[in-house]
């Protein structure tokens, strides 16, 4: 019984001094690390949670950027109307003219109100043959719109609505966006209006062969944000609600959403559309080069120092790049300061250019850098 006492005695004393050992550290925390000149606050586990998911809440807050994109994001539907015909079989063995007529094909997607009397801008393919393309406005009015120009190049086209004090989405910079960052799928898919996804940028610059045209810009930002039939044409935003791309295209095997979707950068956009509302039509400069990605078996036959930039090919005689010592051989690493990784990247830096302007345009050259001055010249 004695021992057992003497047992129960020590316990407490423990217990006692390991309370009083674990106030006095909680009154003085600088303690806790011997290189830490500053005091730090203690957070309970309960405290790091809540400051992480208000952190997290405050990062992925949409409600704004989507209560502003979605006025600003219109329904465009077109008619195509199918010519008549004649029956020459009918006509020839009975003599009786007889003629068809197709029915009316119906297709709708997005566009995107860019200015307040009503320009409105969506895909080449939403309205590409169409006769009559009306555009249904967020708030239930409807419009027939004209038809400004297209660029099947980068497949974007511009229409004009009559109409005054519209909402708009102002314009961001997509050169800043970065892989990770959030932003929002704004269109009507299906025929759904008013629908927003989320998702994140999961690459920028990419090529994914879908255009048709011989000057094709493939310049594609690449997300999870979920599009389908009916989206194209709608507006990409950042969290800021600022307008960052036009989505236009998704990868599917049955034609919805799969897991990732394709943008317009608003950098091809921006200048696409100030041409077509200036000229009537894209203003398309050329460096006058036959290019090449830098693959691995390419660094190895041309002996290269790099993996990075673009192989110049060829040079187009007469060319810019001709006059002003462009070589094939050489290797852009960079325009105006920008980066040039891939074939994409220098097709995306050029095409934002008019004919007549002045680009620096850095390269490797035998592994020795340059920068030369170059004036783009026009489509001849």
């Amino acid at each position: 019984m004695k021992k057992f006492f003497n047992f129960l005695l020590t316990l407490f004393l423990i217990v006692a001094a390991s309370a009083v050992t674990t106030g006095y550290l909680l009154k003085h925390p600088q303690l806790f690390a011997a290189d830490q000149v500053t005091p730090q606050p203690i957070h309970t586990p309960a405290d790091t949670a809540k400051n992480v998911i208000t952190h997290y809440s405050a990062q992925t807050d949409f409600t704004e950027a989507a209560e502003s994109s979605v006025h600003a994001v219109v329904h465009v539907k077109t008619t195509i109307q199918r010519q008549v015909y004649a029956d020459p079989f009918m006509e020839f063995f009975f003599g009786i003219p007889k003629t068809y007529q197709q029915p009316a094909q119906m297709a709708s997607g997005s566009g995107v109100i860019i200015s307040k009397d009503g320009y409105i801008v969506t895909n080449n393919h939403v309205i590409e043959k169409a006769q009559i393309i009306q555009v249904v406005l967020n708030d239930k009015r409807e419009f027939e719109a004209t038809l400004v120009g297209t660029d099947p190049n980068t497949d974007i086209a511009l229409l004009k609505i009559n109409a005054d004090s519209l909402p708009t989405i102002p314009f961001g910079n997509s050169d800043n966006l970065k892989v990770g960052e959030w932003v929002l799928a704004v269109g009507n898919p299906f025929n759904l209006t008013s629908t927003v996804t989320a998702g994140i940028v999961s690459a920028k610059a990419r090529n994914i062969n879908i255009l048709q045209s011989s000057m094709k810009i493939e310049s594609f930002i690449q997300t999870d944000a979920a599009v389908n039939p009916g989206n194209s044409g709608g507006a990409l935003v950042n969290t800021r609600g600022e307008l960052v791309g036009i989505n236009t295209a998704i990868a599917s095997q049955t034609g919805s959403y799969a897991g990732y979707s394709f943008a317009v950068p608003v950098s091809i956009v921006e200048k696409v559309v100030g041409d077509i509302k200036q000229f009537g039509m894209v203003q398309r400069a050329v460096l006058g080069v036959q290019i090449m990605e830098i693959t691995p078996e390419l660094q190895k036959e041309r002996n290269l120092s790099t993996l990075q930039g673009v192989f110049i090919a060829g040079v187009v005689k007469g060319g810019a790049a001709d006059r002003y010592g462009i070589n094939r051989g050489d290797i852009i690493t960079h325009i105006d300061g920008r980066t040039i990784r891939t074939v994409t990247d220098l097709q995306e830096q050029i095409g934002r250019h008019h004919p007549g302007d002045k680009v620096e345009i850095s390269l490797l050259r035998n592994g020795k850098a340059a920068t030369i001055e170059v004036e783009l010249t026009k489509v001849e």
